[in-house]
């Protein structure tokens, strides 16, 4: 690699190839990249070949640079921005009728205390 790719720097660059698991980008006449096809676009991507083709020009975005091994990790989706998602609205909880009779199983802390206490009594006997 003669020219310094940063991280996080957006850049132009062709499609040279294609394979199942990403594209790989000319940066220039000497470097490629690859885009995962997690990265293509937001969404899922069945096959690369749907959104693109050698010798398209995209816009990519730079997530790593492994000068050691000449790797450059690109991100098409980075570049564009995420569709808007539909918020959902909370269910709203019905209200349920508490009775006063008291049910079991279910008793406060207060109630249950003394039973404790109580039983701790009769075991030290």
């Amino acid at each position: 690699m003669t020219t310094k790719y940063e991280i996080g720097s957006v850049l132009t660059g062709k499609v040279a190839g294609i394979q199942p698991y990403g594209a790989f980008i000319a940066l220039d006449e000497e470097t490629q990249g690859l885009v995962h096809i997690s990265e293509i676009k937001h969404g899922y991507v069945k096959d690369i070949n749907d959104h693109l083709k050698i010798g398209d020009e995209v816009k990519v975005k730079v997530l790593s640079v492994d000068e050691e091994n000449g790797k450059i990790s690109l991100s098409i989706r980075a570049t564009e921005e995420a569709p808007k998602q539909e918020k959902k609205q909370p269910r709203r909880r019905q209200a349920s009728v508490i009775s006063e009779e008291p049910t079991e199983g279910f008793n406060t802390l207060k109630d249950k205390l003394q039973e404790w206490i109580d039983q701790s009594d009769l075991i030290k006997k």
